[in-house]
């Protein structure tokens, strides 16, 4: 069997096959496994390539995953910093804080009441369509303004790079019942990643590897990589959909509709090492676009853990705003630093004059953009009987986050086992 692809879904998929006594082999382009949960090491700094969060609850699939590997729950310790978001002219903690229904978190109290209610509305992390296919734009219009400009918008935007008129509310809702209140939001002590890293290390995975096309047959399937072939009785392309239509020649027609409706966005973000440790209130700020369409969200690494950052130093991310993120895909890596850097001011005074260095990270297929046609699509796909050629990630599930990747890493690996082993051809 083949696995292409060595991001989390893509191991998790591997390792229950090898688990199971299959033969598998994992192929991944880049030279480091992780994918979106990839960590950069550099003069003593820790930098993780996304904005990963374990939570202690909805994660269960994770939890399970990390207990079989031997990763200690201490190896995960809880963030312990509140999100907030600026407002006014300052940043005004506890979004996404059972607190903040009490302290308002830059929400009005009709505004909190609405909260209430909808978080209360029985969101499913495994049914997202449940609640229709409504963006979340649409369905937050119906509650009080602040809801939308000061909760759903700018967290969709900073946490899931998305523009909040074209991606669904199911997803996003179902996401947030599911990750639950920021106080139990736990990180990996070493990066992020630390699971993808542990699974790699009991498996056959091979780097710099691209795979070029996979082409399908009744009873098995070839991979192309230059002038490599490899035959294998299945394959997991555990990639963004939109590579699965670029790389898979011959996919079955009943599942195109649901490839091609799974879009995703640019994500953008540059990682600034700092000769000082700025504090703050907050460990992730997310910014209106009231306030900038440039910044989403500024994220200080060091108070997300302490060892990101060398003693008396700081690690702080500053996300691209989805408006921006495309156009600076192609920008060079002063540019992206200069204009978030420039936005930034505004809400980090100084933060210009203590970098020193700049990491910037480009995903053009950044996250799953959760449009309401896929989510509308989802259930049908998910029914479906499979075949030679599988899928593994969080686009499956319509959900952007890695406990997606993990269930569907998982399932996809059931749905193979399951199938009587025949001699490929």
């Amino acid at each position: 069997m083949v696995v292409v692809g060595a991001g989390v879904a893509g191991l998790t998929a591997a390792y229950e096959l090898r688990k199971a006594g299959r033969q598998v082999v994992v192929l991944e382009a880049a030279d480091r496994v992780g994918g979106r949960t990839a960590t950069l090491r550099r003069d003593g700094f820790v930098i993780d390539t996304g904005a990963e969060r374990v939570s202690e609850r909805g994660y269960g699939a994770t939890w399970a995953l990390l207990s079989d590997l031997g990763i200690d729950r201490w190896e995960l310790p809880r963030i312990g910093r509140r999100v907030g978001v600026w407002r006014a002219g300052r940043v005004r903690p506890g979004l996404t804080h059972p607190g903040g229904l009490l302290t308002g978190a830059g929400l009005s109290a009709r505004a909190r009441l609405d909260l209430l209610g909808v978080l209360r509305g029985g969101h499913d992390f495994d049914r997202p369509e449940a609640v229709g296919t409504e963006t979340v734009a649409g369905f937050a219009t119906r509650h009080h303004p602040d809801l939308l400009d000061y909760l759903c918008r700018p967290v969709a935007a900073g946490l899931c790079g998305w523009d909040a008129a074209r991606s669904a509310a199911g997803p996003f809702f179902g996401l947030l019942a599911a990750i639950g209140p920021s106080s139990v939001w736990r990180t990996h002590r070493d990066g992020m990643d630390v699971l993808a890293r542990a699974l790699a290390d009991r498996l056959d995975v091979r780097l710099s590897f691209p795979v070029d096309e996979v082409i399908a047959g009744t009873r098995s399937a070839r991979v192309f990589s230059g002038q490599e072939e490899v035959r294998a009785r299945s394959v997991v392309l555990a990639v963004p959909a939109p590579v699965v239509r670029t790389v898979y020649a011959n996919p079955p027609g009943n599942e195109i509709p649901f490839l091609e409706a799974s879009t995703y966005v640019p994500m953008v973000a540059a990682h600034l090492m700092l000769h000082r440790r700025p504090e703050s209130r907050v460990y992730l700020v997310v910014v209106p676009e009231a306030a900038s369409r440039t910044l989403a969200a500024i994220r200080y690494d060091h108070l997300k853990h302490p060892n990101r950052a060398p003693a008396g130093r700081g690690l702080v991310t500053l996300v691209a705003h989805p408006s921006v993120a495309g156009r600076l895909l192609g920008a060079s890596d002063g540019e992206v630093a200069d204009v978030l850097l420039t936005a930034a001011e505004e809400f980090a005074p100084g933060l210009r004059a203590a970098t020193r260095a700049a990491v910037v990270h480009r995903f053009r297929d950044g996250m799953p953009e959760a449009t309401p046609r896929a989510v509308a699509l989802r259930a049908a796909f998910a029914a479906r009987a499979g075949g030679v050629v599988d899928y593994a990630g969080d686009w499956v599930g319509v959900m952007p986050c890695s406990e997606a990747a993990v269930r569907s890493g998982r399932r996809v690996a059931e749905r193979l086992l399951a199938v009587p082993r025949k001699e490929p051809v």
